[in-house]
């Protein structure tokens, strides 16, 4: 049988490609079908190996769902250790950006949050 999904630098990811197999699991679990998941996620075909993707995960749920609960760990240390922006960068960012002002009052200090898809 056919590995469609491989373990590599720590975490789990769709065979041959750089898609997370998490990002399979939380369409799935979502309720989107494979056939939809490929249309989002294209370089993750053909379709089989998102079916492979998915009985992968279910014949592993444990071990898979206590992965997921430790990156969503890891996350929320990382957001908790994060570090705004100093006020003079974001004043000169927004300046750059064509001087747009921001309301009295609105945040000018952090930087963007970067998520998957299923954040």
């Amino acid at each position: 049988m056919q590995d469609y999904v491989e373990q590599r630098a720590g975490g789990y990811y769709i065979a041959g490609t750089r898609i997370a197999l998490e990002s399979i699991v939380q369409a799935f679990k979502d309720g989107e079908s494979p056939e939809s998941i490929l249309q989002s996620f294209p370089v993750a075909g053909p379709l089989v190996r998102v079916y492979g993707a998915i009985i992968f995960y279910l014949e592993n749920q444990d071990k898979v769902e206590a992965y997921l609960r430790d990156q969503e760990r890891l996350w929320a240390e990382v957001k908790l250790k994060e570090t705004a922006l100093p006020e003079a960068l974001s004043i000169r960012l927004r300046e750059a950006r064509g001087g747009r002002r921001l309301p009295t009052g609105a945040q000018t200090n952090s930087l963007p949050h970067i998520r998957t898809r299923f954040a």
